[in-house]
């Protein structure tokens, strides 16, 4: 089998980590009958996917202040 790549390898914390909040609501709300809680976990679910987006996402570097167009005023 070969290795994961590198990005795939960075992401399955937060991938493992929302389908785990994902099950643990779906098991507050039916099992437990809490629904307030059930609803509670279940909203971690796109704030975890949300924050794996924010920590491995590209980063916009700005132009070096040589390479800007420089607009006369």
């Amino acid at each position: 089998m070969p290795a994961l790549p590198q990005d795939v390898r960075l992401r399955i914390p937060f991938i493992v980590a929302g389908f785990a909040s994902f099950l643990f609501s779906v098991y507050l709300y039916f099992v437990q009958d809490d629904q307030m809680a059930g609803i509670f976990v279940g909203l971690w679910v796109p704030s975890i996917h949300s924050l794996g987006t924010l920590l491995l996402g590209p980063v916009d570097t700005p132009a070096p202040s040589s390479q800007t167009e420089q607009v006369p005023s």
